[in-house]
């Protein structure tokens, strides 16, 4: 695996390094066309003819301004472009305790690919399904799924997403994509720039030739143009079609990792069908998912402007391998499915042992029950990470209150009880969600709407007493059970530890912030 990973940086540099000439010959062409570098020429029978005495110190100059333009980009996609991804994809960082499964999930593929680390879990606050990997290294490596991906796959899906995810941060995909993707942009923005300056320009007459050494210039100006306008899709096709063959990789790393290629395909065949739109990704981001959100099965987009395989193709591969899963047999399907071309896998893979195929995890084969169970666990989930207060009735109904519910108490929607809404936990809730809005550029709670929810519906704001002031609820009484270190819970369920201290009458809980008044037993 090791001379795998090799490979991949050796053919990495060497697409690099096509970029950087690329986008180095783009500023040389451009820089020369901007400076008026040509001599005049002569008049002969009232001809003139241009005397083409180039001199290259224009273009060296743009070559240093292109250079220096992607070293800043590069640098910042470098030391921050994870958290810039993250963030503008509406990614926050969960724990064990909020998924219990996804987490274990995460734990055995990072056993599986030899991780040195296990990577950071985010969640996308979207319902659509998706996933992407993203950091630098392996050390620091995160994996984000988005919440529709938890409640529509099974478990065996749910790995096989991963396991390919994590393929991507084992191969050292995620950091060249990232690069290959600035180098991209670079080239894009220099031709773009160079373009619009032209049209601005052009009415003024600058390139006009005039009768000492314009129409030398000119020249120059269209090979400018031509290559302005081609450097740029030639950029693009490069990074599409080595995108492609990573997606290829990938695929494969998920079926040795898993030992069950049928849950990649499965659950490329889920992701392929939603319908659900992922708001958050746009052109720069979309080639970094499981599945290209923009370019969805179905779409017209020609193979060569694809930056995945067709979905089709994947799920017939991973599907056509038979006998045991290793790297070979990957590549044997491949090429059964007529994609060989898209095998890049080197000889030490195709040397590895051939395992067999497990069996189905038994929630592959679940009830729709607990399908239900599934969306219901995500939309708490989702709640969760946006700040959503969650309350607990005798009867044992779970309400969930947005941050900014403002009314004192609330109807359970099962025993209609009035249950007391701890006001300064809801209040701490609005200012971390308010946080959340100011940084992310949207609010979580938009999509939830501006409801109570129960475990069963959502109550709506008619059945609570909206209109009521933001004052704090009277203060809990509670008695010391005995002397010495007591505990005491909070209406919230939040335990407060109370010292040895006689004097102490009054504390705040931990957990919602409500005032105990504490009371010697007699």
């Amino acid at each position: 695996m090791w001379e795998l990973i090799r490979a991949n940086k050796r053919r990495s540099a060497v697409l690099v390094l096509a970029m950087l000439a690329l986008l180095l010959a783009l500023g040389f062409v451009i820089g020369s066309a901007l400076a008026p570098s040509l001599a005049a020429g002569e008049f002969y029978d009232d001809y003139y003819v241009p005397s083409f005495t180039f001199d290259p110190t224009a273009g060296f100059i743009g070559m240093a301004i292109a250079f220096a333009l992607w070293m800043c980009q590069a640098s910042v996609a470098y030391f921050q472009g994870d958290s810039i991804l993250l963030a503008v994809s509406r990614a926050r960082p969960i724990q064990r305790s909020d998924h219990p499964q996804l987490y274990n999930v995460v734990e055995e593929m990072t056993i599986a690919a030899s991780l040195p680390k296990m990577p950071k879990i985010y969640l996308i606050d979207d319902m659509a399904l998706n996933a992407f990997a993203t950091g630098r290294k392996p050390e620091n490596a995160a994996v984000a799924v988005t919440a529709g991906l938890l409640g529509k796959l099974n478990r065996d899906e749910l790995q096989g997403v991963v396991a390919h995810e994590i393929s991507h941060i084992v191969n050292r995909d995620v950091m060249f994509m990232t690069m290959v993707g600035i180098m991209v942009g670079s080239i894009v923005m220099i031709s773009e720039v160079f373009l619009r300056s032209l049209r601005f320009s052009g009415s003024s007459g600058r390139y006009r030739g005039d009768k000492k050494g314009g129409g030398g210039q000119l020249i120059l100006i269209v090979i400018a143009i031509v290559f302005a306008i081609l450097a740029p899709i030639f950029a693009q096709l490069i990074y599409f079609a080595v995108s492609r063959k990573r997606e290829y990789l990938a695929d494969a790393g998920s079926a040795v990792f898993t030992r069950y290629p049928e849950g990649l395909a499965s659950a490329l065949e889920v992701i392929s069908t939603d319908t659900e739109i992922l708001q958050s990704a746009n052109r720069a981001t979309a080639p970094m998912y499981i599945v290209n959100p923009l370019q969805q099965a179905g779409s017209m987009a020609l193979g060569l402007t694809r930056s995945h395989p067709p979905v089709e193709d994947r799920i017939r591969v991973l599907r056509g391998i038979a006998g045991g899963v290793s790297y070979a047999k990957y590549q044997d399907a491949l090429r059964r499915t007529g994609a060989h071309h898209a095998a890049t896998l080197p000889r030490s893979a195709l040397r590895q042992g051939v395992v067999p195929i497990r069996e189905a995890h038994p929630d592959a084969v679940a009830p729709i029950a607990t399908t239900a169970q599934r969306m219901r666990q995500a939309g708490d989930l989702l709640r969760k990470v946006n700040e959503f207060v969650f309350l607990s009735c005798a009867c044992g109904m779970r309400i969930k209150l947005p941050p900014d519910f403002k009314a004192e108490e609330v109807e359970c929607p099962r025993c209609q009880r009035h249950v007391a809404v701890p006001v300064a936990q809801v209040a701490a809730a609005a200012a971390v969600a308010n946080v959340l809005h100011e940084t992310a550029g949207t609010a979580g709670t938009e999509k939830m709407g501006r409801t109570a929810v129960g475990g069963t519906g959502a109550v709506p704001f008619a059945k609570v007493k909206a209109d009521a002031p933001l004052v704090a609820p009277p203060p809990l009484r509670v008695q010391r059970p005995a002397p010495g270190w007591s505990s005491v819970r909070c209406a919230c369920g939040g335990v407060l530890t109370l010292p040895p201290e006689p004097e102490l009458k009054e504390a705040n809980c931990p957990r919602c912030g409500a005032r105990i008044q504490i009371s010697r037993a007699e």
